[in-house]
C-alpha cells in the first residue's frame, strides 16, 4: 500500500524538489496549491492537486484526509520589508492550522520545514548547532521571528499532544526550479553585474536537492521532536561570490563593504522606504544579517537523516543552467 504524503508549498523552490524526491521513491504525493493552474516548477508531474490555503482550515482538512504524512514547506520567505503582518499569518498561523489538522487526521509523521536562522550561529572554526540559542532577535526580521515562533509551536505540540513531528532547518539553498526567484536572485544580480562589493559576513550554503533528500528521509528516519540543520559549506560572501562568478564566467565584486558603511546604507534605505512607502532594494535588517557570519554545522543531520553533501559548485551550475533555459537573464526586472 502506497503512503500518501501531503506537501504544502509544493510549487515553491524546495517544494518542487520535495515532490520529485517523493515521486522517485514511489510515494503518493498530494500537493496543496493556492490555485490549480499549471505550475512552472511542477509541470505535468503525477500528483494529486488540492486547491487550498494554509490559512483556510477547511481546505486543509480536505487535503489532509487520507494522508499518512505531511511535509509542511509552505512559508512566506519575505525579508523586505522587514516588518509585514502577512509573514506572521502564513508562517505562524498557517503552521498552527496544519498542526491542528494533522492531529485530527492522526498522521503518522509531520515534517516541519523551518530555517537555520532560528538557531544561534557560530564561526567557521566553531559553527552553530541545534543547541545554540536563538540569536536573530537583534535583526528585527518578521521572517526570522515568525519562523522561530512556528518552530516553538511544533515543539509544543510534540510535548503536549504527541504530534509525531520532526523539524528540519535548511540553510541558504541553491539549485534549479527557483522560479520566483528567491535565493537564486543572488546569482542573477551577480551575473548582471549589479553586485558592487561584498559584505563582511557569510553564511552556510546547501544544494536544494540535498535538503529534499534529507527531508524525505525524515519520514522514516530521525527522532520525533528533534531539529536538524540542513546545510553544507560555510563561505564568506567574498568566497561565495568568487565561486559563483567563476561558475558563471563573470567577474566577482572586488571591493569589501565595511560594516559601518553598509549599516548607514541600510538606514538610508529605511528612510527612503518611509518617504516613498515602497520597499527599497535593501533594508537595515538585511544589512545587519549580511554583516554577520551565519555559519552552521549539519553533522547531526548527516548522521541521523543521511543528509548528502553535494558540492556547492554543482548547485550553482544547476541554478545557472535552469535560469538560462527559462530566459531569466533576458527578462526585465519584475517579470519573473
Amino acid at each position: 500500500m502506497e503512503t500518501t504524503v501531503l506537501v504544502t508549498g509544493a510549487s515553491g523552490f524546495l517544494g518542487a524538489h520535495l515532490t520529485r524526491e517523493l515521486l522517485s521513491r514511489r510515494y503518493r504525493v498530494r500537493v496543496l496549491l493556492r490555485n490549480k493552474q499549471q505550475s512552472l516548477t511542477l509541470g505535468d508531474l503525477s500528483v494529486e492537486p488540492y486547491e487550498g490555503d494554509v490559512l483556510d482550515k477547511q481546505s486543509l482538512k480536505k487535503a489532509v484526509a487520507g494522508c499518512e504524512a505531511i511535509i509542511h514547506a509552505a512559508a512566506l520567505a519575505q525579508v523586505n520589508p522587514a516588518r509585514n503582518p502577512a509573514v506572521w499569518a502564513v508562517n505562524l498561523t498557517g503552521t498552527e492550522n496544519l498542526i491542528d489538522v494533522a492531529r485530527l487526521a492522526n498522521v503518522q509523521r509531520f515534517i516541519y520545514v523551518g530555517t537555520a536562522n532560528v538557531f544561534g550561529f557560530g564561526t567557521k572554526q566553531q559553527p552553530g548547532t541545534e543547541t545554540y540559542p536563538f540569536a536573530g532577535k537583534q535583526y528585527g526580521s518578521d521572517y526570522i521571528d515568525s519562523k522561530r515562533a512556528a518552530k516553538e509551536q511544533v515543539q509544543e505540540a510534540v510535548k503536549r499532544s504527541g504530534l509525531p513531528a520532526i523539524l528540519v532547518h535548511p540553510t541558504f539553498m541553491l539549485g534549479s526550479f527557483d522560479a520566483k526567484p528567491t535565493s537564486g536572485r543572488m546569482l542573477l544580480e551577480l551575473y548582471k553585474g549589479r553586485v558592487i562589493g561584498y559584505p563582511a559576513g557569510g553564511k552556510n550554503y546547501v544544494h536544494v536537492r540535498d535538503v529534499a533528500v534529507a527531508t524525505v528521509n525524515a519520514l522514516t528516519k530521525g527522532r520525533v521532536g528533534e531539529s536538524y540543520i540542513l546545510g553544507n559549506a560555510n563561505l564568506s560572501y567574498q568566497e561565495a561570490f568568487q565561486l559563483m562568478a567563476l561558475r558563471m564566467n563573470v567577474s566577482p565584486p572586488r571591493w569589501p563593504i565595511p560594516p559601518g558603511l553598509a549599516t548607514l546604507y541600510g538606514f538610508g534605505c529605511d528612510a527612503l522606504t518611509k518617504l516613498t512607502r515602497r520597499p527599497g532594494q535593501l533594508n537595515s535588517s538585511m544589512i545587519a544579517v549580511a554583516n554577520d557570519g551565519h555559519y552552521f554545522s549539519s553533522q547531526k543531520a548527516i548522521s541521523e537523516l543521511e543528509l548528502p553533501q553535494t558540492p556547492i559548485e554543482e548547485a550553482v551550475d544547476e541554478a545557472f543552467t535552469w535560469f538560462k533555459r527559462h530566459n531569466y537573464f533576458t527578462q526585465r526586472a519584475g517579470t519573473n
